[in-house]
């Protein structure tokens, strides 16, 4: 069987979308294990930063259009997004997963999650299908499924992992290149970006993430 991955984008930069280097390293992962992708981003506005000074520009763009340029165009809206159509889900970071799909950046444990996002994650979970989320996206699946206290890791950040636990979930420390699974609740972490330092050392976390993800798929159904 042909595993079927959905791929969650928030935009294109990792200051205002999803963080470009892990998406790639995540899709390459995925490729190289002979995964069906499918991949989404929700169709909405953001304010665009600007990745030389890091400050806002007062423009605004369209998260949908900015994921296409990671996907070469091969995007779907988040809203037609089923938790049948797939077998696993993989979340790549970057600020976007803190500001687009959610408001973590700016609400922590009291944010809103894009009510999609948090329908198919919920979905996928009832139905013992594989999360693996990278980076920040830990939040997202707190903000989805704390109330069933799943155990992930963002790294070593204190304060983000009490936010974590705040919303009901058990952190576990992780070194970049290393992951944490969940084998009950079918749900794999790896810090990537919250820890780098360089590409090099991000790609040994998700590539294992992604392994440990479809290695979850179907088992112990």
């Amino acid at each position: 069987m042909v595993p079927r991955v959905g791929v969650i984008l928030s935009g294109c930069g990792y200051l205002d979308g999803a963080e470009i280097q892990e998406s790639v390293c995540a899709l390459l992962a995925l490729d190289r294990a002979g995964a069906q992708t499918r991949i989404f981003a929700p169709d909405m506005e953001f304010e665009v930063v600007d990745h030389r000074s890091g400050e806002a520009t007062g423009e605004r763009r369209n998260v949908l259009a900015e994921a296409a340029r990671i996907a070469r165009g091969e995007i779907e809206d988040l809203s037609l997004a089923r938790a049948e159509d797939l077998d696993a889900l993989i979340l790549p970071g970057g600020f976007g997963a803190a500001k687009n799909l959610s408001t973590f950046a700016t609400e922590g444990a009291r944010a809103s999650i894009n009510e999609g996002l948090a329908r198919l994650m919920q979905d996928m979970h009832a139905a013992r299908k594989p999360i693996g989320a990278i980076c920040i996206s830990p939040a997202l699946v707190a903000l989805a499924l704390g109330k069933d206290h799943p155990e992930l890791t963002i790294g070593n950040d204190a304060g983000t992992a009490e936010v974590l636990e705040e919303l009901g979930c058990h952190h576990e420390n992780c070194p970049v290149e290393d992951f944490v699974v969940d084998r009950e609740q079918r749900i794999v972490s790896t810090p990537a970006y919250m820890l780098g330092p360089t590409i090099a050392y991000v790609q040994q976390g998700i590539e294992k993430c992604v392994e440990e993800t479809l290695g979850l798929i179907g088992a112990g159904k």
